[in-house]
C-alpha cells in the first residue's frame, strides 16, 4: 500500500533569502534596495540562472512592504493594465512576447513611468537582442541592466543540498552526482526532480536513493518540456486560463 504524502506546503516561496547569488551579487543587493521611484530594471541569461526567482522576490518584498504588484509574463491573457495604486509592475519571459503583448509591455512600461510605479523585466536575451519592437526594445534597456550568470556546479550542490535538508531528504552523494550529470543544470530543474524525488519517497515509504530515483523517472518520465529550465505560464492565478482576458496578478493589501 501507499503512503499518500501530505501537502504541508513545502513548496519554497522565492525570495531574496533563498536566492543563492552566485555571480549575481550586484543584481541581488539592488533589487533588495530598489525603491518605488527606481529607474527601471532589466535581468537577462540563460534559462535557470534566477531571472524568475529575483522576480518574485522582489514581488514579495513589496507585498510584505504593503505595495500591490502587478506580474505579467508572456503567455498571459489580454488586456494587461495598471491600476491606480500599484507599487511595482513586472514583466517574465520578454523573449516570447507576441505583437500585442509587446504593444500591452509597451504601455505598462509607458503608465508605470508617468505613475512613478518601480517597473521591473527579464528575458533570456539582452535588451539590444530581444526580438521586440524597437520602442520596447529600448526602453527596457534604459535603466539598470544585469547579466546574471548560472552557478558554478559546487554552487548547484549547495544550493540543492539546502533544499534537500529544507525538505528533510537525505540526499546521498550518488544521487546528487547523478542529477548534475543527467539533467538539465539549471536550478528550477533540479529542484523541481527533488520536490518530486520527495514526494515520491513518501508515497513508497522508502528512503531517497539512486535506484529509487531511476525507479520514478522510468514510471513517471523526465520533465515537461515547459518545465525544463523555464516557468510556466501562471495566467492561472489570475483567474483565468492561458489566453484569457486578465489584468495580470495584483496581490498585496489584502490580496
Amino acid at each position: 500500500m501507499r503512503q499518500v504524502p501530505l501537502d504541508f506546503g513545502y513548496g519554497p516561496e522565492c525570495t531574496f533569502d533563498n536566492f543563492t547569488p552566485g555571480a549575481n551579487a550586484a543584481a541581488l543587493q539592488h533589487l533588495r534596495t530598489l525603491g518605488a521611484a527606481a529607474a527601471p530594471v532589466y535581468l537577462w541569461g540563460p534559462s535557470g540562472c534566477g531571472k524568475t526567482h529575483l522576480l518574485r522576490a522582489l514581488a514579495a518584498r513589496v507585498r510584505a512592504a504593503g505595495g500591490v504588484v502587478g506580474s505579467f509574463e508572456a503567455g498571459q491573457g489580454l488586456p494587461w493594465t495598471i491600476d491606480t495604486g500599484w507599487s511595482l509592475v513586472t514583466v517574465d519571459r520578454c523573449e516570447e512576447l507576441g505583437p500585442d503583448a509587446q504593444r500591452a509591455a509597451f504601455a505598462l512600461f509607458e503608465a508605470a513611468a508617468a505613475d512613478g510605479v518601480a517597473f521591473a523585466a527579464a528575458g533570456r536575451l539582452p535588451p539590444v537582442d530581444l526580438p521586440l519592437r524597437d520602442d520596447l526594445r529600448t526602453r527596457l534597456g534604459w535603466g539598470h541592466v544585469f547579466a546574471l550568470a548560472p552557478l558554478t556546479e559546487p554552487e548547484t550542490r549547495a544550493a540543492i543540498r539546502r533544499e534537500a535538508d529544507r525538505r528533510g531528504v537525505l540526499l546521498g552523494d550518488e544521487v546528487m552526482s547523478h542529477l548534475l550529470r543527467h539533467h538539465p543544470r539549471d536550478l528550477a530543474t533540479l529542484m523541481l526532480l527533488v520536490e518530486r524525488l520527495d514526494r515520491y519517497s513518501i508515497e513508497r515509504g522508502r528512503l531517497v536513493t539512486l535506484p529509487l530515483l531511476r525507479q520514478m523517472l522510468g514510471e513517471e518520465g523526465g520533465l515537461p518540456d515547459e518545465q525544463a529550465g523555464a516557468a510556466p505560464p501562471r495566467a492561472a492565478e489570475a483567474g483565468g486560463p492561458p489566453g484569457a482576458p486578465g489584468r495580470g496578478v495584483a496581490q498585496g493589501r489584502g490580496a
